[in-house]
């Protein structure tokens, strides 16, 4: 099958972003276990997961479609060096995948690739549910104070 070209490049800018994310979620879950809070490190590497998992099947559509998986073109991560800031970089990193995955949409609807759109859809909604816990994180954090955030946040099973 051949795709367009449009598509696959847009396709290839998604993926790119999808792989930032597992690198840089990935990091931000082994920093907050360090730190000794797992709860954070639980969800930080759930959502690792959950990019690699739609990088696969991205690199899956852009094969399928004649195209070439871009792992190399990686962009900037943001890296954090407190709570808060974690949760700042990981929203920067959803607000910036959700325009260029919105962007990407429009494109394959353009060129009436509704395969490729149904998947672009099902990551668009994944990582508005990412996105929508990270607000939820950002609030507590103002509404009970860093601290107890922080607190809320470590396992009591914790050796």
């Amino acid at each position: 099958m051949r795709g367009d070209k449009e598509v696959i490049r847009a396709m290839n800018k998604v993926l790119g972003q999808s792989l930032i994310a597992i690198n840089q979620y990935f990091l931000h879950a082994r920093i907050a276990r360090h730190w000794g809070l797992e709860s954070l490190n639980d969800n930080f590497y759930k959502q690792s997961i959950a990019e690699m998992k739609w990088s696969d099947e991205l690199i899956s559509r852009i094969l399928l479609l004649g195209g070439l998986p871009n792992l190399q073109d990686l962009g900037k991560m943001f890296i954090a060096e407190d709570v808060a800031e974690m949760i700042d970089c990981n929203l920067r990193l959803e607000q910036q995948k959700f325009d260029i995955i919105t962007d990407a949409v429009s494109l394959c609807e353009e060129h009436k690739d509704y395969v490729s759109r149904q998947l672009l859809v099902k990551l668009k909604d994944g990582n508005e549910e990412y996105d929508d816990w990270l607000d939820t994180q950002q609030d507590l954090i103002i509404s009970i104070g860093i601290q107890n955030y922080i607190q809320s946040q470590i396992d009591d099973d914790t050796p």
